[in-house]
């Protein structure tokens, strides 16, 4: 299968889900704006949010794809033996997050204080609702937990676009709150939200189970048994959700820092900037790193090591044709984006200028995040989890002395900056290990193409630095007036890079199509 086409079915599905997930942030900027309720909502949020990514899509993807499409491979009754290995998995883990949950609602209070220190500034009840949340949103776990099985079945039988389709749900329930279920308080709106969440993991499932069937897949629960797979299986997991989850793990460590010390909005700023952020990193990054995943193990599988090199070699040329200019276009028109997408009702002048500020630090890192993305694969394939988590460990300290350095003179800004430089101290290691194995070096083709994309990307910048503040001028007004600007500025900085792209010779169409026709 094509990685080009694999990546475009992926970010296609990742787009919608996005532009859902941008009308709901507009709403809650609208509804909310970086209010008490909407800090307390994002924080309650953040905790299932960073159990996903260690232990559910992040761990899956990391451990159990590769094993079951190693299954699949080499055995004649390849995939009945592999959904048997599946249906252990499921009944080893369905008990296992029962438990887990239960647990960690129960000790929501002491969690949230630790995150938090109590909200020492943030006023009265505002540890408790937070509290509230954070158990009313955490059922959310277990449910996207089954969702990510089931996902990693689907992926590797190259069913990618029903695995890429789930987000959309979640962001469809999150806006159906706030549209037609919100309070008359903010406090009220922020509880609808979180309800949300565990309705739309309920969605998520209820829609995997049923593509499933479609698919031929039916998994029965059975009596948990640790079987000698589940054991190896168990083994991978904890490394590779503790690498999965670094830049959560960072996230969380700043989003603390940010309750606990800086003054009340700041948790709401570096989420809005996240999420503008996040959008090129869902797009490119997480697209390109689940189409990779089954097709390098595979080639590692059956001992193709050079066409693992070549492939990814290729794919860091496709991020980077597509991640450079979203990098200068965050970091240089940050205002103008923000004001656009966000200003109005609650959502001041002055949270634009705060959360724009962070949104371009944070956009320095975005190619580290991305290349992390398209790394990490290289270790995964070959039943490596304890490398990728060890290189994480080391961006998470750099990532804590950054914050503990910065935020008393740059406030959540040096934050943001911070998370940007622990990403490049990350993606700068994995690839220094994979060159040191042999596994992975870059051809001259890929040299030139990133010269030729760094020169593109100079030349759309330079229209950038002028064009912005004019940008920036005209959209405050109304909403077709903002989409007309930004979306002519947007796309006349576009045109400009892959024009500048196709005469550098960094873009070739008849490249891309041979790769959209067969494997990169």
């Amino acid at each position: 299968m094509s990685l080009v086409r694999n990546t475009a079915t992926i970010g296609g599905l990742t787009l919608v889900s996005r532009i859902l997930g941008f009308v709901r942030d507009t709403l809650a900027a609208r509804y909310l704006g970086a209010s008490f309720a909407n800090d307390a909502f994002l924080i309650a949020w953040r905790l299932p949010n960073l159990f996903r990514a260690l232990f559910a899509e992040g761990a899956f993807s990391a451990a159990f794809v590769p094993m079951f499409n190693r299954t699949v491979g080499r055995e004649r009754d390849g995939l009945p033996k592999a959904l048997r290995f599946a249906e252990d998995v499921l009944s080893v883990l369905l008990p296992v997050l029962v438990l887990f949950t239960a647990l960690m609602m129960l000790a929501a209070g002491p969690i949230v204080w630790a995150m938090t220190g109590g909200f020492p500034d943030g006023g009265p009840g505002k540890f408790e609702f937070t509290t509230e949340l954070t158990r009313i949103t955490f059922p959310y776990l277990p449910l996207i937990s089954l969702v990510a099985l089931l996902g990693g079945i689907l992926n590797s039988l190259d069913r990618f676009w029903v695995n890429a389709a789930t987000p959309v749900l979640l962001n469809v329930a999150l806006i159906a709150g706030l549209l037609f279920f919100r309070g008359e308080t903010e406090l009220e709106t922020a509880r609808t939200q979180a309800i949300a969440v565990s309705i739309a993991g309920v969605l998520q499932l209820a829609w995997m189970i049923h593509a499933c069937h479609r698919a031929g897949v039916r998994l029965h629960i059975k009596l948990p048994r640790l079987t000698p797979e589940v054991k190896q299986l168990l083994r991978l997991i904890w490394p590779a959700a503790l690498g999965a989850g670094a830049v959560q793990f960072n996230l969380l460590v700043s989003t603390a820092l940010a309750a606990t010390y800086l003054p009340q909005g700041s948790v709401s700023y570096l989420y809005y900037a996240d999420r503008l952020n996040q959008l090129p990193l869902g797009l490119i990054g997480i697209g390109v790193g689940t189409a990779m995943l089954p097709a390098l193990s595979r080639q590692i599988g059956r001992g193709d090591e050079a066409g693992a090199g070549h492939a990814q070699n290729r794919a860091i040329e496709l991020v980077l044709l597509l991640t450079l200019p979203a990098t200068a276009a965050l970091m240089i028109a940050a205002t103008p984006i923000l004001r656009a997408l966000l200003q109005h009702g609650a959502f001041t002048a002055a949270d634009t200028m705060a959360s724009a500020a962070a949104l371009s630090a944070f956009s320095a890192g975005l190619p580290a995040y991305i290349l992390i993305k398209v790394l990490v694969p290289g270790f995964y394939a070959r039943a490596d989890t304890k490398t990728p988590v060890k290189i994480a460990l080391v961006s998470m300290l750099v990532n804590l002395a950054g914050n503990l350095a910065l935020m008393w003179h740059f406030a959540h800004v040096g934050l943001a900056i911070s998370t940007a430089v622990a990403a490049w101290v990350n993606a700068g290691l994995l690839y220094w290990v994979l060159h040191r194995r042999g596994q992975l070096r870059i051809d001259r083709r890929l040299a030139l193409a990133t010269l030729r994309l760094a020169a593109a990307t100079a030349v759309m910048a330079v229209l950038l630095v002028f064009a912005a503040p004019i940008v920036d001028g005209h959209v405050g007004g109304g909403l077709i007036a903002r989409v007309i600007w930004l979306g002519g500025f947007m796309a006349l900085a576009a045109a400009l890079f892959f024009a500048s792209a196709f005469l550098f010779g960094a873009l070739r169409p008849a490249e891309l199509r041979q790769q959209l026709r067969r494997g990169a």
